[in-house]
């Protein structure tokens, strides 16, 4: 799980990894590639002490994992050393603070007392979206919701954009003439986002076109052409090349979103279900409940 970003701020130290070598660092010869891949490495295998305090592979895992030490375009060996580099600094600073007995202040009690309570409960609620999210919750919820879409008619079409009636009804009589669509719109039409595909607008729906444009593209049979539609774009002409019901997406373009949304469903009812049967009492300090908003957990 990555670490909370808050936890391990973003610092000096993590800048580093993100920035050019320091001078220190650059003089480090550059690592090899590795020929083949590495065998993989416990967790408990200790890759560098600092006053004696172990650093392990482990470590550098929950750091590889915090965003703040994202490093795009890195290889690996040159990324586990960055992140060896940086567990030092940081446990040298570690050490230092607490040598200087900054653990001791309250308000870092109250951040650490609150960061823990935070993991704990990341940590948590992805452990049980983890259990919940299986091959058979995945498909019925997929099943369900395929069962649940309504048929969808679909329509692929081109058209041609001119900003007065006239030139609309003129490019109409020369596409009903039997000059080509396609050709026809590359040279008319003021469409800069379809006019290099000869006009083509690729299949939609009726609600993804403004009421004027899809009523008429509707209408059309394939092959048909209509008569200028003015919208609020200008004036248009349009071909229906193909009529389709828009086709049920499969499980394997679905099964994403599917188990983000059993993942986010878990999460939510588990807390809802846990404060529930907590015993929660707001004490006079604290903000009065904003009526007829939901509570939130």
């Amino acid at each position: 799980m990555p670490i909370t970003h808050a936890l391990l701020r973003t610092s000096a130290l993590a800048l580093l990894l993100a920035a050019p070598l320091t001078a220190a660092h650059a003089q480090q010869p550059a690592l090899p590639a590795p020929a083949a891949p590495a065998a993989p490495v416990a967790p408990e295998t200790v890759v560098a002490k600092v006053n004696g305090a172990p650093i392990t592979q482990g470590d550098l895992a929950i750091a590889s994992d915090d965003p703040a030490l994202s490093l795009p375009g890195v290889d690996d060996a040159q990324k586990k050393n960055l992140l060896v580099d940086y567990m030092i600094d940081l446990k040298v600073g570690a050490q230092a603070a607490d040598a200087a007995k900054v653990a001791e202040a309250p308000d870092f009690q109250r951040k650490l007392a609150y960061f823990r309570d935070k993991l704990l409960l990341d940590e948590y609620l992805e452990r049980e979206a983890k259990k919940a999210v299986t091959p058979e919750a995945a498909k019925a919820l997929y099943e369900q919701t395929v069962k649940a879409m309504k048929p969808d008619e679909e329509v692929h079409a081109r058209h041609i954009l001119v900003d007065n009636e006239d030139d609309a009804k003129k490019i109409a009589a020369r596409i009903k003439g039997g000059e080509d669509f396609a050709k026809v719109a590359g040279e008319a039409s003021k469409d800069p986002g379809s006019k290099a595909e000869g006009g083509d607008l690729g299949w939609f729906t009726k609600e993804r076109m403004v009421a004027p444009f899809a009523e008429a593209a509707f209408k059309l049979n394939a092959g048909q052409v209509s008569d200028p539609i003015k919208t609020q774009f200008g004036w248009h002409v349009i071909k229906v090349e193909e009529k389709r019901v828009k086709p049920v997406p499969t499980f394997a373009e679905m099964k994403e979103q599917v188990e983000q949304y059993i993942t986010r469903k878990t999460q939510q009812d588990l807390i809802l279900k846990l404060r529930e049967a907590a015993k929660v009492e707001r004490t006079a300090a604290a903000p009065a409940e904003v009526k007829g908003e939901p509570k939130k957990p």
